[in-house]
């Protein structure tokens, strides 16, 4: 009986340990199985996106598969203090607005969330910094502002270069999905040791950290408070980290708010292949089973038809995609890319490069973004199709330092500075010229509709093209060259005088002419130097040549109202018949040969005396020298 009862009470211990223990096993149990869901499996965790695999020595197909949800790991990861501020209310409400948009930027996160999250995580930095893309560019790595900030992280070009992301004519790496995180990263870490403080850090991301420290010490300066809140700052960034609490918020509560995210698995959406050959893009995406557009979203970075194998530049695609494009390239035996580089060592004209090359002009505009009208700079380098003697791939040295320079296909133009003889309309102008408005305007930095007399204006004129009221084109220089004499019945030699030649009369001038209300005071080719001892007028295309040896000019350019001889012809006139007619005398002479007198130095040799006897013929031939003929 004792026996029994021994039984009986040991049996039920034995119950009573097992119901206190029961509870709190399945606890432990239930615990457990929790925080393995929400944490990622440890083969994953050692997996990275940029741990790339090579296809020429490797293979994806041992790659592991993550368990859990990606929006659960995202919220547990938070670490940001929530801000209390109305302004985050009222983005709440812009999204609340607007759900279409929200479903968008969330669907486009997928390919790209799980890669940023391992990288915060890695960094143990707070995870809300993954939801950064929905404010800067909807998760858009193609996105452009316009301040030229380009891709997820929207990277300026000079920050970009700050962070060395490359970018050439081949690729802009803050396009680029893996490179640009990094960077962005970074310089959000910079931040933060720089300013202590997240919100600050967020700041300076948004507004530059200059910016911010200047606000904190004005601040400073006021005895006022240097936190994100009291800091005086412009609408965009006092708006950036409501904007970013907005979406953290529904994120971390989308019932509350009646949205629904798309579910995202917590493993990485893409992983990272290369080879060393260069491949077209098309035919890559060809090889894993993708389209041109869905190859392009994971692989935003690469400017050209083209993936060039000497850049070293991973390629990313989805896992199932990149065992099918391991295999498919492996047993591929066509060309991998079509496409080589050209550079030209001088100008060129597309249509004259495609004829040389033996392709379309319009192949090399459409490759090479060209736009119609456009030329090629010296140096330049442009992708051709590749020939039977243009096998090799493009080397390392030509993707770090080609150039695509273009410049619009006009004539050669040389500058001319044209002096206003009377006031005159810039379209009046522009008109005799040929040239627009807008062009002189931009050339003589004015806004002005007129020129007033005597106001030099600044012109570029089509080489060879001749000057209105020309009869044909001539360069205008200075030259000490000794000219072949004209004929009598021929003008001056290309508007060049010497004081050797005789001064004979010009071709008699069309009134038209005349009437100029400008004059040429010199020309040059365009972007060299102006002739400084150069003046030409137009009408007569008489020029004034100051050279080293000191040597007097003839000017015989008049306005039409003037009146220089006209005393001289008075005294010279003809008389009344009968009365006789006086000696003339030695007193009055032309103005040329005035001009000629003084102008010569004392010690001259009888070339001037030569130049001087010619002028003292009779009157009619100095007054033609004027355009005049009184006889």
């Amino acid at each position: 009986m004792t026996r029994l009862f021994l039984t009986v009470l040991l049996t039920l211990l034995l119950a009573a340990c097992a119901t206190q223990q029961g509870p709190q096993a399945a606890g432990d149990a239930l615990g457990a199985g929790a925080t393995a869901a929400n944490e990622v499996d440890p083969t994953l965790r050692k997996m990275s996106a940029d741990q790339t695999i090579d296809l020429d020595h490797g293979s994806v197909a041992s790659l592991a598969q993550g368990q859990g949800d990606l929006w659960s790991r995202i919220r547990s990861g938070f670490q940001l203090p929530d801000l209390n501020d109305p302004l985050v209310q009222t983005q709440l409400n812009w999204y609340l607005a607007r759900p279409d948009y929200v479903q968008r930027m969330t669907d486009r996160s997928q390919k790209y969330l799980y890669h940023i999250v391992a990288e915060l995580n890695a960094r143990h930095m707070p995870t809300e910094l993954a939801l950064l893309p929905f404010i800067e560019s909807a998760y858009n790595p193609q996105a452009l502002s316009v301040a030229k900030a380009a891709g997820m992280w929207q990277f300026v070009p000079g920050t970009g270069r700050d962070y060395n992301l490359k970018q050439n004519m081949f690729q802009d790496q803050r396009r680029d999905v893996l490179a640009s995180t990094n960077a962005a990263l970074d310089h959000l870490s910079h931040l933060h040791d720089m300013f202590g403080d997240w919100f600050l850090a967020l700041a300076a991301y948004n507004w530059g950290e200059g910016n911010v420290q200047r606000a904190i010490a004005r601040n400073q300066a006021a005895g006022l408070p240097t936190d994100y809140e009291s800091l005086k700052l412009p609408d965009e960034t006092r708006n950036y980290v409501p904007k970013l609490q907005a979406v953290k918020d529904l994120i971390a509560h989308p019932e509350l708010y009646g949205l629904t995210l798309p579910p995202i698995p917590n493993r990485p959406y893409f992983v990272t292949v290369k080879t060393s050959h260069d491949i077209d893009v098309d035919v890559a995406a060809r090889l894993a089973g993708m389209t041109v557009d869905e190859f392009k979203a994971l692989n935003p970075s690469f400017r050209q038809p083209l993936i060039v194998g000497s850049s070293g530049s991973p390629i990313l695609l989805p896992f199932d995609n990149a065992q099918t494009f391991e295999t498919n390239l492996k047993s591929y035996d066509g060309p991998l890319s079509s496409w080589t580089t050209y550079t030209v060592t001088t100008r060129e004209r597309l249509d004259e490069l495609a004829h040389r090359l033996g392709v379309e002009a319009s192949v090399l505009m459409s490759v090479n973004k060209i736009p119609a009208g456009m030329r090629l700079r010296s140096g330049s380098t442009i992708l051709v199709p590749k020939t039977a003697n243009s096998e090799e791939d493009i080397s390392a040295d030509v993707v770090e330092n080609a150039v695509l320079s273009i410049e619009p296909d006009l004539p050669d133009t040389h500058k001319v500075f044209v002096r206003v003889k009377r006031t005159e309309s810039v379209a009046q102008l522009a008109l005799r010229y040929g040239v627009s408005i807008a062009q002189v305007q931009s050339w003589n930095r004015t806004r002005r509709t007129s020129f007033k007399p005597g106001q030099m204006v600044l012109l570029h004129l089509p080489v060879g093209k001749p000057m209105p009221g020309e009869a044909a084109p001539h360069p205008l220089e200075a030259t000490h060259a000794e000219p072949a004499h004209p004929e009598p019945d021929q003008g001056p030699r290309g508007g060049i005088i010497k004081v050797s030649d005789p001064v004979r009369a010009p071709a008699p001038v069309p009134s038209s002419h005349k009437s100029s209300r400008t004059e040429v005071v010199h020309e040059t080719r365009s972007g060299g130097p102006a002739p400084a001892a150069t003046v030409a007028k137009r009408g007569h295309t008489e020029t004034e040549t100051r050279a080293p040896v000191k040597v007097a000019a003839v000017r015989g350019t008049a306005k039409p109202t003037e009146k220089l001889a006209a005393k001289p012809v008075e005294k010279f006139a003809a008389k009344p018949a009968g009365k006789p007619t006086e000696k003339p005398t030695e007193k009055p002479r032309s103005v040329a040969a005035k001009t000629l007198a003084h102008a010569a130095p004392k010690s001259a040799h009888s070339t001037v005396g030569k130049v001087a006897a010619e002028t003292r013929k009779p009157l009619a031939s100095a007054d033609k020298i004027h355009g005049r003929d009184n006889t």
